[in-house]
């Protein structure tokens, strides 16, 4: 596994996904949600990486979390909270 590269990212941005968090034990989970993601940042204090939905919303990712991703896919896992986050491309027709 690797760790997260902002640069990596970017290609997510400006299309549809689907974002998903669960946990390691796989119980509840919160259900897959279809954003479109406007820009990825680091947070102000360096700690996490923040993808966008607006001006406002975002979802933030631990930067020590571990990367697994290819082309139409990324999940990182935070071993800290034991929670697992995938932001998938979606196939528009």
């Amino acid at each position: 596994m690797e760790s997260i590269n902002l640069e990596d990212l970017k290609r997510f941005t400006g299309g549809p996904v689907e974002i998903a968090i669960h946990d390691a034990e796989g119980g509840d989970q919160a259900p897959t949600v279809n954003k479109t993601i406007k820009k990825v940042q680091s947070c102000p204090d360096g700690t996490h990486i923040r993808f966008y939905f607006d001006d406002y919303y975002f979802l933030a990712v631990p930067l020590a979390s571990d990367v697994i991703e290819t082309e139409t896919e990324w999940s990182a896992f935070d071993p800290e909270s034991g929670l697992h986050y995938t932001v998938k491309k979606v196939q528009t027709l």
